[in-house]
């Protein structure tokens, strides 16, 4: 993947990193092939690039099978994505105008090893506490392991096992940003197998959105932002590990956010390809660890005063 600005490829065991804590996987990220952007495009379009595929010679079925399976759930994904709007009260087509003529798509076939393999004791981090980018994604959970959980509002973690002959469907974070938070990204992980039983395969898809696609809202009708708002009031609130990161005025374009938060996940590419975006990256997270480390110091209470006092 470290050759590829579109971080399309083959990336290593413990190459990427989410949460600020290395994901004990291997996989491989492939997409609907489009050809090399132009030099004057804007930077996020090099996420739009060709696939690097395993030989041919060693996998010649590889191909042609994860081409044949992007374009099938390319259609299950879009129509999905109908019956999402009918669900909150707008057209069929609501979303169409977010899509390009030729969509790009992607999928990673995903191994987690176990931890007798890994040589980890206690609990493993296969895939740390994230959201997905953009509208919707698809995980078929390939072999029968545990480990895949979602949290809910309250900030619970609850267990997601596969169920044959079923997808588990995931909101992202580009369709929280343009239904104003109506239908809500969701926050999952994936712990390590327990040691000896083997690792863990899935095979998760990504519907795709225009990268140009801007940040405006939907109209969505007030009766349904009147209720997500009475739900979160009923449950004091979201909690939620993961900050949203789509965030209106922070970016003008999906893409742009899109292309951060790869860079985010792939320091290593992101220090071959995208050295400005990672140094800003670092910063950020430099001034977030300051911040909770100042929250963190007014930590103690005097029992006289009643005033807060420094934690040393």
């Amino acid at each position: 993947m470290k050759t590829a600005a579109s971080f399309l490829g083959y990336s290593r065991l413990d190459a990427e990193t989410t949460a600020h804590s290395t994901d004990h996987r291997e996989q491989i990220d492939i997409s609907t092939p489009h050809p090399l952007p132009t030099p004057t495009a804007p930077l996020y379009h090099n996420l739009l690039a060709p696939n690097l595929w395993p030989s041919a010679s060693l996998l010649p079925s590889f191909r042609p099978t994860f081409e044949d399976y992007m374009s099938r759930m390319g259609d299950i994904s879009m129509f999905f994505t109908t019956l999402i709007a009918e669900a909150i009260g707008l057209p069929p087509n609501a979303f169409a105008h977010y899509f390009d003529a030729s969509q790009q798509h992607k999928l990673k076939i995903v191994k987690y090893p176990d931890l007798a393999e890994l040589g980890i004791e206690g609990q493993g981090q296969g895939v740390g506490p994230h959201k997905d980018s953009m509208l919707s994604s698809y995980l078929l959970q390939a072999s029968e392991h545990k480990g895949l959980q979602v949290q809910n509002t309250a900030g619970e973690w609850v267990d997601a096992p596969p169920i044959k002959g079923t997808l588990v469907v995931a909101i992202g974070q580009g369709m929280e940003a343009l239904t104003g938070g109506v239908c809500t990204s969701t926050t999952h992980r994936v712990l390590s197998p327990p040691p000896g039983t083997g690792a863990r395969y899935s095979i998760p898809f990504f519907q795709g959105v225009s990268y140009d696609a801007t940040f405006e809202s939907m109209a969505i009708p007030e009766e349904l932002r009147e209720l997500r708002r009475r739900v979160l009031e009923r449950n004091g609130g979201r909690l939620d590990d993961v900050e949203f990161t789509f965030k209106t005025g922070r970016y003008k374009h999906l893409g742009e956010a899109t292309l951060m938060n790869r860079v985010k996940s792939h320091p290593d590419v992101g220090e071959r390809w995208y050295p400005e975006l990672l140094r800003q990256i670092r910063e950020d997270q430099a001034r977030e660890r300051e911040e909770r480390e100042k929250e963190a110091g007014v930590a103690k209470v005097d029992g006289a005063t009643g005033k807060a006092v420094e934690a040393h």
